[in-house]
């Protein structure tokens, strides 16, 4: 019994929902009544009134036989599921012994349902139907959607491809509609078309809560008059697209009668004859060109080619190609302006002059062969090249020539097959991208060969000799080996840091001084890594925070260099260089022998430093002790050469003399010896005065007189009248002429002569004592003006060697500079500079 109630139920709901398939828009109304079910359509099912049903779906036409088909299924399937709800209700439990008969009522609702779908396919049309944002429903003959022979098989749903068998325009403009169908329940009719020119009539409305879509090829009639509308607004659209085209064109168009009259014009036709508008250039007849032009149009002179005519165009006379062509109903033409082609042409034809002459300068072989192989044009590298005849080339041989005689003259590369080596060298011309190749010719030449594919056709190729750069490339691929292997093989470490910080080179002393491994090394590690690995050994961070800024610095690139104490006690100088394109250069060497020289040296120099102040500290005490008893000696010998205490005989007086002499050099020395203590010890301080020059060297002069008459050595003074003063410490100055004089007296024979000489100059003033003596070598000169320094050279003269080291002193204390000229056999010749400027002499001084 249940599943005889399952059965009744489902038999209901097929009922109602072939009720909403057709389309009936009634309201089913459902009654319980005393174990019956009553089912009855509110309203009333006469004929009328269901062809009013049907009219919202069905279109008008001869199709009312359809809407009574319609209303007997829709009666039959009525009386069919009340027959089912009282016998569910009344007969349940003799349901199963009628199952046969519900089967046979279940086949005839199947016939009722083909009735219905035969009347549906009594037009080649198509209904889809949705249900919300379901798939959709498609029936109907699906055949419309296919130009030619009907569909045997397939998906139903293909129909809904629009694009795919309708104009792209009607498929997308049914698209819109479709969904708007689907959105909004917006109703629609359309016209469409397929590509091969069949009309389709498209009309979709929501009916019921669903959205339906029905599609059906028009008739004959209705074809023939959609096609001709199609027509038109074709031709309607096209006319407007052209109008617009020749109003957007720059040339003048216009278009004539069989008159000969203007009847269009296009709006640059109008600018160009000042008209305003086109009616009233249409109107006013206003003609473009002149008389003479348009009688020579007329007799055929422009034809399908253009003639080139003089007109006024906007108030300027241009240059017009004319050409003007006869239509159905007259003439049209257009005047394309081309005044400025000339020059175009001729700045052209320079442009492509001065392009020859800069490719005939290059060294680079050029050569442009057509798209038929020819050649057309070569630069005089190409013709140096490959030797060519200028004649032969003029006659645009192909490449393939070209070819065949290059082989002929040895100087194309050597092949086994040259058939396949030319076939494979002419294929560049079906290439789309550049292709280079290298050709290594018999005289040794290699060339680097570049086909480049030009856009109208036809293959430019540059030949470019590199053999030089070849053979410059693998000196330096050999010089870098050979460079590798010396750095590798010296003793010194040596290591070299990439712009990127990482380690390029390190040679084998390197890597053995840090005890580095060589798997590291290979790895290219950064800077970071090499100073942990080395610090290992030499600790102190200080250095290699320099090294590292050496290596990885950016703002400024300069060389450093620092001291690296290794652990065991070696002492490594690392010098960082750095190199072209942001590499570093890092060089270490072994100075632990010379730290350790050094070190003695400067103990050494430290023991001599403190000696040599013991010395004059010595010196200076010593000075002063003697000092006090020789004053006494000079007094008392003074009092006894006056005879103040009795006379002498002529033996005590030559005594006497001998003794005072002996005692003046000696207080010479001794004042030398004090003055050069003062000098080392800062104190001596000079008196600053006007110091006449000529006074000055006259009172120098005065104390050597006897030395000058003992001696027989003459005396030239050469100091002008004018030389006039300057400021200096005249004692001192007077000191400098007494110690020169007395070393060029010393050193000068009998009957000599001795020179001294004042100059003046703005800056400058200039003391110059020379002799004639023996002169003095080099080595001898290079070392006078050292201290305690004594050279006899030959001569009496002998001293203890102070002398020219206190003039040099005393002339650097006013700021001068002291130049010596000696040569043996020549002479001597010391030169005094003093400067006059007072302050900078003091200034030079301190």
């Amino acid at each position: 019994m249940r599943r005889s109630g399952q059965g009744a139920t489902l038999a209901f709901w097929r009922f109602v929902e072939a009720v909403r398939i057709m389309g009936v828009d009634r309201t089913v109304r459902i009654t319980a009544r005393a174990g019956a079910v009553l089912v009855t359509a509110v309203g009333s099912l006469d004929a009328a009134l269901a062809a009013e049903s049907f009219a919202g779906f069905w279109p008008a036409g001869p199709i009312q036989h359809h809407n009574v088909a319609g209303l007997a299924i829709l009666i039959g399937l009525t009386v069919f599921a009340t027959i089912l709800s009282l016998l569910h209700i009344r007969e349940r439990a003799r349901w199963t012994r009628r199952e046969g008969d519900l089967n046979a009522e279940l086949s005839a609702l199947r016939g009722a349902h083909d009735r219905a779908e035969m009347l549906l396919n009594a037009e080649r049309q198509v209904i889809v139907t949705w249900s919300g944002r379901g798939d959709a429903s498609v029936e109907g003959d699906t055949t419309i959607a296919v130009d030619g022979d009907r569909l045997t098989a397939g998906d139903p749903r293909r129909v809904l491809a629009f694009g795919t068998w309708l104009n792209p325009s009607d498929a997308g403009a049914l698209d819109v509609a479709v969904e708007a169908l689907r959105e909004r329940g917006a109703g629609f009719r359309l016209s469409l078309r397929t590509p091969k020119g069949r009309f389709i009539e498209a009309q979709g409305q929501a009916h019921a809560g669903r959205a339906v879509l029905r599609l059906r090829e028009a008739t004959e009639e209705r074809r023939e008059l959609n096609a001709l509308r199609h027509t038109l607004d074709e031709a309607k659209r096209g006319l407007a697209a052209l109008a617009a085209l020749l109003d957007a064109i720059p040339q003048p168009v216009w278009q004539r009668d069989n008159a000969g009259a203007l009847a269009w014009v296009n709006a640059a036709y109008v600018a160009a004859v000042e008209a305003g508008t086109r009616a009233a250039a249409v109107a006013g007849g206003v003609e473009l060109l002149d008389r003479q032009a348009r009688d020579t149009i007329a007799r055929g002179g422009a034809g399908r080619s253009a003639l080139r005519l003089s007109a006024v165009v906007a108030g300027g006379r241009r240059m017009l190609d004319v050409t003007e062509v006869p239509v159905e109903n007259g003439r049209v033409g257009i005047a394309v302006d081309v005044s400025e082609l000339e020059s175009v042409r001729a700045d052209l034809q320079r442009q492509m002059d001065a392009n020859v002459r800069t490719l005939d300068q290059l060294p680079t072989a050029v050569a442009m062969f057509d798209a038929s192989q020819a050649l057309i044009f070569h630069n005089a590298a190409y013709r140096q090249l490959w030797g060519l005849d200028q004649a032969f080339l003029e006659t645009r041989p192909r490449e393939g020539e070209i070819l065949d005689h290059l082989r002929s003259l040895r100087k194309l590369p050597e092949q086994a097959d040259f058939r396949s080596w030319k076939a494979e060298v002419l294929a560049a011309y079906r290439a789309v991208e550049a292709n280079e190749t290298w050709w290594y010719l018999p005289d040794g030449r290699s060339l680097r060969v570049v086909a480049d594919p030009n856009p109208q056709g036809g293959l430019t190729y540059l030949f470019d000799d590199v053999s030089e750069s070849v053979k410059l490339e693998s000196r330096y691929n050999a010089l870098m080996r050979v460079q590798a292997e010396t750095l590798d093989t010296l003793k010194e470490p040596v290591a070299v840091f990439g712009a990127d910080g990482r380690l390029t080179f390190a040679n084998r002393a390197f890597a053995g001084v840090w005890r580095l491994d060589a798997a590291m090394l290979v790895e290219r590690p950064r800077i970071d890594a090499v100073i942990e690995a080395c610090r290992r050994l030499s600790p102190d961070e200080e250095p290699w925070i320099d090294i590292r800024e050496a290596v990885t610095g950016l703002e400024s690139r300069s060389g450093m260099t620092c001291r690296l104490k290794v652990v065991d006690g070696t002492v490594l100088d690392c010098a960082a260089q750095p190199l072209p394109e942001g590499a570093t250069l890092l060089t270490l060497i072994d100075v632990t022998a010379s730290v350790n020289v050094e070190r003695a040296l400067t103990d050494k120099n430290d023991a001599l430093e403190r000696a040599s102040q013991l010395r004059d500290t010595f010196v200076h005490h010593v000075s002063y002790e003697l000092r006090s008893p020789l004053t006494n000696i000079i007094g008392f010998t003074q009092l006894l050469g006056d005879e103040t205490v009795g006379a002498l005989n002529e033996r005590q007086r030559e005594y006497s003399d001998h003794i005072m002499r002996s005692s003046g050099a000696l207080l010479v020395m001794i004042n030398d010896i004090l003055d050069l203590a003062s000098i080392d010890a800062g104190s001596l301080e000079l008196t600053r005065e006007v110091v006449d020059v000529r006074t000055t060297v006259e009172a120098a002069v005065r104390g050597l007189e006897d030395r000058l008459a003992e001696s027989a050595v003459g005396l030239d003074l050469d100091v002008p009248d004018d030389i006039g003063s300057f400021v200096a410490d005249g004692k001192r100055v007077r000191q400098i002429l007494f110690n020169l004089l007395s070393n060029a007296i010393g050193f000068s024979g009998s009957g000599q002569t001795v020179r001294v000489a004042a100059r003046r100059s703005a800056a400058e003033l200039r003391l110059t004592v020379s002799d004639d003596g023996r002169g003095m070598p080099a080595d001898v000169a290079a070392r006078v003006f050292d201290r305690f320094e004594s050279h006899t050279l030959g001569t009496r003269h002998r001293g203890v060697g102070l002398g020219l080291s206190i003039v040099r002193s005393f002339v650097e204390l006013h700021g001068g500079r002291v130049a010596l000229e000696s040569a043996p056999g020549e002479g001597t010749r010391v030169t005094c500079t003093f400067p006059l400027d007072a302050e900078a002499a003091q200034a030079a001084a301190e």
